[in-house]
């Protein structure tokens, strides 16, 4: 069975059909990438490559999700490969020692006041509010890179903890000083912004 055959066949078994990716996905592929990355020219790149990488590996789908689902979550990982480079000067910092103050030097734990608190965004009126989601990529947008990717994975993205700190490649004690700083600047940027 040649390529074609085998494209024929797989594309009959798992109804996946490229040839409609563009119409039926790139819109939202493309809206899915900016909300993540904040930069138009890198999320177009990232739906090409999505698309580009799908098309490689069209036997791999099995047909257990959506096409776009499927395609979503290639362009996760493509997502993913773009906040490791931008986080990849923090990996090596340990912040116990470069910031003193907010840990107790004797066994670098968090210091009782600094511990971070869970942060939400539980008011449905403001997570509807065009306004607030403007003024949120405004202030997003003034935090350095590493603290966007951590801030985005976790309360964007809804990732683990732990599968953060992999992905990021950065120590638990990193991954909370980057929590509780991008929360304290992002809270005072929207308390200061806000209406």
């Amino acid at each position: 069975m040649d390529n074609e055959e085998k494209f024929v066949a797989n594309h009959e078994m798992n109804a996946v059909n490229p040839h409609h990716w563009v119409d039926k996905y790139a819109d939202y592929l493309f809206g899915y990438a900016l909300s993540r990355i904040n930069d138009e020219e890198q999320a177009r790149d990232l739906v090409q490559e999505t698309l580009l990488a799908a098309l490689e590996s069209i036997e791999k789908f099995e047909g257990r999700s959506s096409e776009k689902t499927w395609l979503t979550s290639i362009l996760k990982f493509k997502i993913y490969d773009i906040y490791r480079e931008r986080t990849a000067g923090v990996r090596n910092v340990t912040l116990h020692k470069a910031y003193p103050m907010f840990f107790d030097q004797a066994d670098g734990e968090w210091e009782m006041e600094y511990t971070p608190k869970e942060f939400s965004l539980q008011d449905e009126d403001a997570i509807e509010s065009k306004e607030f989601y403007r003024l949120l990529k405004l202030c997003l947008k003034k935090l350095p890179p590493s603290w966007i990717t951590a801030f985005k994975m976790k309360f964007m993205e809804g990732e683990d903890t732990k599968d953060i700190c992999n992905e990021l490649k950065i120590t638990p004690s990193n991954y909370w000083v980057i929590i509780h700083r991008a929360k304290v600047n992002l809270r005072a940027c929207l308390q200061k912004h806000w209406l």
